[in-house]
């Protein structure tokens, strides 16, 4: 494997965690492909989706990133352990998370933490390399869910 590769695949996933942190929307955008394939099934069950990044990054489509994300105080994704193969063209990545998610809410805890794995499936295109799907495995959920289901009808 090209170490140049492992090193912009690990980057890119690096990158992924900071964007969505500081809700930099233009950054998360420019490290996807146009149409994005998305499995949260382990989360939140129902079947893995297919949309455009545009879609995916919608301020109105219920249950878009940042939508959810815009109506929370503060998230930290944690990536590490960043596990990359390649094949030609084509790339997979596997990564240790654990995301903290921060909404002061009336109905408990203010912090819902989930620890866990994303696979990201890359492929290189004449701009990089960029994420064609990503797949988030739980290991373990602790805190407050409706944090999350609060931020999307907040942001609404």
């Amino acid at each position: 494997m090209d170490l140049a590769d492992r090193a912009a695949i690990t980057d890119i996933v690096t990158r992924f965690g900071w964007c969505l942190d500081r809700r930099d929307w233009d950054g998360l955008k420019a490290l996807f492909t146009d149409v994005v394939h998305t499995d949260y099934t382990a989360l939140w069950g129902g079947e893995p989706q297919e949309a455009g990044v545009d879609e995916l990054l919608a301020t109105d489509k219920q249950g878009s990133w940042r939508r959810t994300m815009d109506g929370l105080e503060a998230t930290q994704h944690l990536i590490t352990n960043v596990l990359v193969d390649t094949d030609g063209d084509t790339a997979t990545a596997t990564a240790n998370v654990v995301g903290v998610h921060r909404l002061t809410n009336p109905h408990g805890s203010p912090l819902w933490t989930v620890g866990g794995t994303y696979d990201f499936r890359l492929v290189r295109t004449g701009d990089g390399w960029r994420i064609r799907a990503i797949k988030q495995g739980i290991t373990w959920v602790e805190g407050n869910q409706q944090v999350l289901f609060r931020a999307a009808m907040r942001a609404a």
